[in-house]
């Protein structure tokens, strides 16, 4: 019995190994440099807030490492990009530790994804699932002309509150989501001021806001 259950934990190990190298191939892992994240296939960058420490290989091997980031399922499912946080995730600390995970999703899925507007359906399952009270509901939130969608979240964790706000776009048959993590409203806003789709931006850069409740 023990060996039967030992293999079936190996098979598993190698299932989510396989669906990460083959995530790996079809998806640009892009490269983080001096702080820059970089994808020149999908045709983004992201400056991570100085001194952070990056965890995609953690993340990559253990989906759950961080204890934080909400939207991802399964390695099988999202090859992580990216993720960074302010401190390591194993580190104890008095304030919530605010983490950037940037994914890819094939949209195959997803049976029937047609927007990222739809996207949100089985994502706000997940969140409802780990705690998280949806804000804004999904709205439309371009950056730098690209066509993106944003829902925004909150969850309480002790006496702090932790937000989360959720960029989404289809892109070469694949879901990209941009999660953002934050002790506060204003610092999810300056970490999603760090994305770029390699347009030049305006001094003041500005974003719809979302609809009124």
């Amino acid at each position: 019995m023990r060996s039967t259950v030992a293999l079936q934990r190996l098979l598993c190990v190698a299932g989510l190994a396989l669906a990460q190298f083959l995530y790996a191939q079809a998806v640009d892992s892009g490269e983080l440099s001096n702080g820059l994240y970089r994808n020149a296939v999908v045709g983004f960058t992201y400056k991570l807030p100085y001194g952070w420490v990056d965890r995609t290989e953690d993340m990559r091997q253990n989906p759950n490492e961080s204890g934080q980031a909400s939207g991802k399922t399964s390695a099988a499912k999202a090859y992580v990009l990216l993720a960074a946080f302010e401190r390591p995730p194993e580190a104890a600390g008095n304030t919530i530790n605010s983490a950037v995970i940037i994914a890819a999703e094939n949209v195959s899925s997803y049976p029937g994804l047609k927007t990222a507007a739809q996207y949100f359906g089985p994502f706000n399952e997940l969140t409802a699932a780990q705690g998280f009270n949806v804000l804004n509901e999904p709205y439309e939130f371009p950056v730098d002309a690209k066509p993106i969608v944003r829902e925004d979240f909150k969850k309480p964790r002790s006496s702090l509150t932790m937000y989360q706000s959720t960029l989404a776009m289809l892109q070469r048959g694949y879901v990209l989501s941009f999660t953002f993590i934050g002790g506060s409203d204003d610092e999810v806003t300056a970490l999603i001021e760090g994305l770029s789709f390699n347009a030049p931006k305006p001094a003041a850069k500005s974003h719809p806001q979302p609809p009124p409740k």
